[in-house]
């Protein structure tokens, strides 16, 4: 593990300082590969908007765009912008800034509670997965917030499956739920999308090496929330790539908790760059 690693739980990352009207202050927090982790920069801003909007609301979708890498080496902050107020819905952007510049640009939805009968679900728990108490935890893994644990797959191009929880118990709040599930859903999309660059090699005992192979970085990232969940219960990432082109790759992932209930879907473009010596 890089000794640059910072030992923090959700709730310190998550822990926002006022700095003007709307305006929020965070700590950043360093990782191997040298630049802030996107999945803290999307819980950070989805924390940020959340923070603007009245209680009776609860996020159901949030579209982000990373626009350069963080620094480890200084706070973030966070400007929100009240883009509309209204009876059901209400929509906030925010904006993650650093001394270089803008760093993400997030839009979210939040919406009033409806009580209509009809609760659908087409998309149907993988069957044959394996309970996350069976499995053992992933051998790299980079992360002192989340468990992870990977499941092995008979065709594993282009696809990651990992049942993935927050290690600290988060309390009630369903927005922390939300900000946990968003920093927990970058962790394995890059990894289904490198799967299928025909140059990825197989995974082994100790994970997949991509990270030798390309130089990959998230470009942008949707949610949506669909039924209620624990961030800090384990949820499982199915995720499936939807192909490579022009150096980007698209991928697609549902998150079921242990019930089979489909609590979310996220989706992610990324950019792979073959390294060259």
């Amino acid at each position: 593990m890089d000794s640059a690693f910072e030992a923090a739980d959700l709730s310190t990352l998550l822990a926002l300082e006022h700095d003007g009207a709307d305006h929020f202050v965070a700590a950043a927090a360093a990782y191997p590969w040298g630049r802030v982790y996107g999945g803290l920069v999307v819980a950070q801003g989805l924390a940020a908007a959340a923070r603007t909007v009245d209680e009776k609301y609860s996020v159901h979708s949030l579209h982000a765009y990373f626009i350069r890498g963080g620094s480890s080496e200084e706070k973030i902050r966070y400007e929100v912008d009240r883009i509309r107020d209204g009876r059901s819905f209400c929509t906030r952007r925010a904006v993650a800034r650093q001394s270089s510049g803008a760093i993400l640009n997030l839009s979210a939805s939040f919406h009033v509670a409806e009580h209509e009968a009809a609760d659908v679900q087409s998309v149907a728990f993988p069957e044959g997965t394996p309970d996350p108490d069976s499995l053992p935890a992933a051998p790299d893994t980079w992360s002192r917030v989340l468990e992870n644990k990977p499941v092995r797959m008979e065709s594993w191009g282009g696809r990651a499956r990992n049942w993935i929880r927050v290690r600290e118990t988060l309390g009630d709040d369903p927005t922390v739920h939300a900000a946990g599930l968003a920093y927990a859903s970058d962790d394995v999309l890059i990894d289904a999308a490198a799967r299928c660059h025909p140059k990825c090699p197989a995974p082994d005992d100790e994970g997949n090496h991509h990270h030798d192979v390309f130089m990959a970085a998230s470009l942008d990232h949707a949610i949506w929330f669909h039924r209620p969940f624990r961030a800090d219960q384990w949820l499982l990432h199915d995720v499936r790539a939807q192909g490579i082109r022009g150096g980007r790759g698209l991928s697609m992932a549902e998150l079921f908790d242990r019930e089979g209930r489909h609590t979310a879907t996220v989706t992610q473009e990324c950019l792979l760059r073959e390294i060259r010596s």
